[in-house]
């Protein structure tokens, strides 16, 4: 392996002190550094890094993942194929109907999959799939695994340490669901890492859509995409902990629970029932999303234009990024393009700013920004995502909707900084390690 490291790397090393210390400015108890739990959240997250890129067995193993995805989306075809007929399937769409021809090349244009029918769908199978795997105790004992670490690591309590492993393959409001019988005796502290945990990783059921949407422009996205979210569950723990010490001793937190399904057709019928919400969801708030940005850039474009340029939400919002992405690796010259995408990750969804990552040409972005750009917006942190969770968790556990509420903007802060130490680790360590 052909190690290069220099300024941009130091940089990421130096981001990870900042965004800590900024964590530290605004801890509601500035006495309280928890440093040892830090400490160990950056060992974990390289370890996860060289473990998993390093390793050879590992890394051919997770380079070899993509299979898993191409099965998923032929499986889903084979759903959608006899539901939508030849709408559900692309494949069929082009070989049936008459498409446009370049008239610059003479080749054909074939059709774009539909969104909604042909690429959505792919969430309803993996949420059914993973709810049949918790059911057969294959996802709870690899869930398990994970919480024991984060346990005996980082000192968390049972019930805290299942919620923050399930976030790495479950969704924000799914994870809780696991331990709803002890969020009302969990700690402000405990509940906080839950939620940043929450924000700063995706579910399994989207985190293949976003791998379809990175194919082209990036080798071996599905491996990239899992070390994130692993990476950012433990840097979540030590983010929240800074913000929010814990002051409760270890012996009087919740324990861990369990969580069953009656039976498989209940596990497949009950997943398969979520991932339609969630398609109902994403569709809805894309609809919504990317229709407020056609306003806002309709009006920002009546202004004068800046720098030889035309005024867009995506700009402003990269001048506003472009120091934290800086901080964390990303060259100078690439920082506004990575930030604009970061900013609209905030705003709006990661589903719009994955969107926007793959539709950066691969020549006006290099392959180390943007696995450090994937890494930062691998998670659920965004404004609309606030309302989301506060709603969720408040009819888990109603009676402590004050204590939701009084965290919902400390964990989007949170939540987004946790998915930048992810970023910066990979911009911390050789580019070679991460390239496939």
């Amino acid at each position: 392996m052909n190690i290069e490291w220099g300024w941009d790397n130091a940089r990421a090393f130096l981001g990870i002190l900042l965004i800590y210390g900024i964590c530290w400015a605004l801890s509601e108890s500035k006495r309280k550094l928890p440093w040892r739990i830090i400490l160990g959240a950056t060992v974990i997250q390289v370890g996860f890094a060289l473990a998993l890129y390093g390793v050879p067995i590992l890394r051919i193993g997770l380079e070899n993942a993509g299979v898993v995805v191409d099965q998923l989306q032929a499986a889903s075809r084979a759903g959608t194929d006899f539901v939508f007929g030849w709408v559900g399937n692309n494949q069929v769409a082009n070989q049936t109907l008459v498409t446009q021809v370049d008239p610059a090349t003479g080749t054909p244009k074939f059709l774009p999959p539909l969104f909604f029918f042909q690429i959505l769908p792919l969430i309803i199978v993996v949420a059914a799939l993973s709810a049949i795997l918790w059911h057969w105790h294959v996802l709870r004992w690899v869930t398990k695994g994970f919480a024991f670490v984060f346990s005996k690591t980082m000192g968390l309590g049972g019930a805290t340490s299942l919620a923050v492993s399930a976030n790495v393959f479950m969704g924000m409001t799914e994870a809780p669901v696991l331990i709803k019988p002890y969020i009302p005796r969990m700690t402000r502290s405990e509940i906080f890492i839950v939620m940043t945990a929450g924000f700063a990783t995706i579910a399994g059921s989207v985190l293949v859509i976003y791998v379809t949407f990175l194919a082209p422009v990036m080798a071996n996205p599905l491996p990239q995409l899992l070390v994130a979210s692993l990476m950012a569950a433990p840097a979540a723990v030590a983010v929240a902990l800074t913000i929010v010490p814990e002051t409760i001793d270890i012996r009087e937190r919740a324990s861990e629970p369990d969580f069953e399904y009656h039976s498989t057709m209940d596990a497949f019928a009950t997943g398969a029932s979520d991932g339609m919400k969630i398609v109902l969801n994403i569709a809805t708030m894309l609809i919504a999303a990317l229709a407020l940005l056609y306003i806002v850039n309709a009006i920002l474009g009546a202004f004068p234009p800046v720098l030889g340029e035309s005024l867009s939400l995506q700009r402003i919002l990269g001048w506003l990024f472009a120091p934290l992405m800086y901080m964390i690796g990303v060259p100078m010259e690439e920082a506004a393009k990575a930030g604009s995408i970061l900013g609209v990750k905030t705003v709006l969804t990661e589903f719009v700013a994955f969107i926007d990552l793959s539709a950066v040409p691969v020549e006006e972005m290099s392959d180390r920004t943007r696995r450090i750009v994937a890494n930062a917006v691998c998670g659920f942190a965004n404004f609309g995502s606030v309302g989301i969770l506060i709603g969720g968790l408040s009819i888990i556990a109603p009676e402590k909707r004050e204590v939701f509420l009084s965290l919902a903007w400390k964990t989007l802060i949170a939540g987004t900084f946790a998915t930048c130490l992810s970023g910066a680790i990979v911009g911390l360590l050789p580019a070679s390690l991460f390239a496939g």
